[in-house]
């Protein structure tokens, strides 16, 4: 009654004047949806993409047609360059530095500091999304238990699937998951196929919006399983191997062997005596095909059901893998190979066709997808938001893309640079644009002491130390001594599988 009386005086008077409570309404009703979120993680995949150049046999026309509708950030890289550190950086949009996490292990939510941090999928959350995730998207098991709260709905875990009755190559470490080639099976017994079927399902589906899915893919990652039609992509007497230096590591820190002193992948030397070098690059090519095929499933399914335009797709690799460059295989090194990802936004408001070239972070993702979709905003993240350069490519960005491997061990990537500094204080400087292979070490020319000055300057002041539960690929340095997993490194002892 109160309502009308107010409604009519108001009329009488000639002007219309509502409620407080009427007035939010219809504000909040005028406030466009929200858009929805296509979260797409790969493991181990390296710029041997297309749209990246890395390569030029790469066959990834699903991911080259995202690009073009999009925003291609071109010169991206990974906060760590291992699984578990690299994704608790995406996911916490804090450095390795900064959590301690470098190794596979500990979980972050098993580090008391970090028990109750607010992770990207549970901003969403907060925020009134569905948070939906199958698949890799943290290490392992790790956020997948039924205590776990870092998604509302999960779907199948990451998996090889299909394996050979036995390993197809004998490695020296005889590991089971380094292996590689093909062998009569099907890609529908793949993990990753099995991960898609789910995507696709939940799209197929009346999915409760706004979301937030996010799907994980295992390949490239070892082993390299695939079957014989991704690798009929890649002719023998067609494919190239990457270009190799043999003495590359003359002009390179004895320190640098340290962060990958012992690990399952072999060192090119295995390649080459086994005449294995082009077997694995093929295999390589042939699973990022593969998974290429995958998130061509899942884009098409997102058209079909009829929210591609207000969905917003972002697709990212946690780190690289060299196969062969630096002498060795893998991932868990400062280099280019191992840094260097590709990192694709597209979607509404979103430029399309367009190529950000400046030095980007993954830990830039978090805070971007907090602005995109109108998120409350975290002041503790510490990348940059990448707004500006998902409307004008060109936008000035003046910070470079920082990794860390084990503590006190960076990279510093300018746009013409790439600095790296070991916790014993050696060095090295490449002119990425000049020498982009990265094989002549500049760190000790007189010349270049004001750039090494420059780039020293964003070297992360925080560097802390391995979190309580560190373990696997952990490396420390302390009073001159380096140790690995818990073994001291003596300065004469032969490099594992080189010497």
């Amino acid at each position: 009654m109160l309502l009308i009386l107010t409604v009519l005086f108001s009329l009488s008077l000639g002007i219309l004047v509502l409620p407080v409570s009427a007035l939010d309404q219809n504000s909040t009703e005028a406030k466009p949806p929200r858009p929805n979120v296509l979260f797409i993680a790969i493991d181990d995949l390296n710029d041997w993409v297309g749209c990246l150049q890395g390569h030029p046999n790469a066959t990834t026309p699903n991911i080259n047609a995202l690009a073009k509708r999009g925003t291609l950030f071109s010169n991206a890289h990974c906060q760590a360059p291992l699984c578990n550190s690299s994704r608790t950086s995406v996911m916490t949009g804090l450095r390795p530095s900064t959590t301690g996490i470098y190794g596979l292990a500990p979980w972050f939510r098993n580090v008391d500091e970090f028990k109750e941090l607010i992770s990207l999928p549970q901003a969403f959350s907060k925020a009134g999304y569905r948070t939906y995730s199958a698949g890799k998207l943290y290490h392992g098991g790790y956020g997948r238990k039924k205590t776990d709260r870092e998604f509302d709905l999960l779907g199948p875990a990451a998996s090889v699937g299909a394996k050979p009755d036995k390993k197809l190559v004998n490695t020296p470490s005889k590991h089971p998951l380094v292996d590689w080639g093909p062998f009569p099976h099907r890609d529908e017994e793949k993990g990753d196929w099995l991960v898609t079927d789910w995507a696709v399902n939940q799209l197929s589906a009346e999915i409760e919006e706004p979301f937030f899915l996010s799907v994980g893919f295992f390949l490239p990652h070892v082993p390299c399983y695939a079957t014989q039609k991704w690798f009929d992509l890649y002719p023998p007497n067609e494919l190239q191997t990457p270009p190799i230096k043999l003495d590359d590591r003359d002009d390179t820190p004895r320190f640098s062997w340290y962060l990958h002193w012992q690990l399952p992948e072999p060192r090119l030397k295995f390649l080459n005596e086994n005449n294995q070098f082009k077997n694995l690059t093929r295999s390589y090519l042939a699973c990022t095909s593969f998974v290429d095929g995958q998130v061509g499933r899942i884009l098409s399914a997102l058209e079909s059901s009829g929210k591609l335009e207000k969905t917003i797709v972002v697709l990212w690799s946690d780190h690289g893998f060299h196969l062969g460059e630096k002498l060795i295989t893998g991932k868990n090194t400062l280099w280019e190979r191992s840094t260097h990802v590709p990192l694709i936004f597209a979607g509404p408001g979103i430029a399309v066709g367009a190529n950000c070239e400046q030095p980007v972070e993954l830990l830039d993702i978090y805070p971007t997808l907090v602005e995109l979709c109108g998120l409350s905003k975290n002041n503790n993240l510490e990348g940059r938001s990448l707004s500006a350069q998902l409307k004008d490519p060109a936008a000035s960005r003046q910070s470079p893309a920082i990794t860390t491997h084990n503590q006190g061990n960076h990279s510093v990537r300018s746009r013409h640079w790439r600095y790296i500094v070991y916790a014993d204080g050696s060095q090295e400087l490449y002119d990425t644009v000049n020498d982009p292979h990265e094989w002549s070490n500049l760190a000790d020319q007189t010349e270049f002491q004001e750039i090494i000055a420059e780039h020293r300057k964003w070297l992360p002041k925080l560097n802390r130390k391995p979190a309580v539960g560190s373990k696997h690929r952990i490396l420390t340095y302390q009073n001159g001594q380096a140790v690995w997993q818990g073994n001291p490194i003596g300065n004469d002892d032969p490099i594992p599988e080189i010497d």
